[in-house]
């Protein structure tokens, strides 16, 4: 059974003979029953305070789930962009081999055109060199037959019979 205060200030005593103190007994109850309501008071006000306290502990706890849920999910979010980043490092890094590897090919391609392209100069050059020379040792022939050494006997002779076969001048002797 619960008492209350009110409970305690109105129990009353049979009394007896030789029985005790009528006011050491009521005042012992009234200061008992002070004592007790403030315990009560105290009890109801540690019970709202318990109660509040409570409510704060499980709106913190809640906040502490969001929170904890949160965290699950930026890291979630952030291993899948480190995960999205690495895959297009990758396709980056593999472009730009492809690319590189492209370069180089299409440079290879390039020397050894322009080594052929050399080799057809210095073939050409070869070639050329050697029609002007054929050219040059023809013509150097040809000067050598048409060359004139200082009158020859049959030059001599063919510009005798020129000579003989021109019309002779008028009025004048050609000895």
């Amino acid at each position: 059974m619960k008492f209350t205060p009110l409970d305690i200030r109105q129990k009353r005593f049979a009394t007896a003979f030789r029985g005790l103190a009528r006011r050491d007994v009521q005042a012992f109850l009234e200061l008992l029953a002070a004592e007790f309501e403030e315990v009560v008071k105290e009890n109801i006000a540690l019970k709202e305070e318990l109660k509040r306290v409570q409510g704060q502990l499980e709106h913190h706890l809640e906040r502490e789930r969001t929170l904890q849920q949160t965290m699950v999910t930026a890291q979630r979010v952030s291993d899948d962009l480190k995960g999205v980043a690495k895959k297009e490092a990758d396709v980056i890094v593999s472009g730009a081999e492809l690319q590189a590897e492209k370069i180089v090919h299409a440079a290879h391609q390039r020397l050894v055109q322009v080594i052929e392209d050399i080799n057809e100069l210095r073939r050409q050059r070869t070639q050329f060199e050697s029609h002007l020379r054929a050219v040059i040792d023809a013509h150097l022939k040809l000067m050598e037959a048409f060359a004139t050494p200082a009158f020859s006997a049959d030059e001599a002779r063919i510009e005798d019979n020129v000579s003989f076969l021109a019309p002779k001048k008028a009025g004048g002797s050609d000895s």
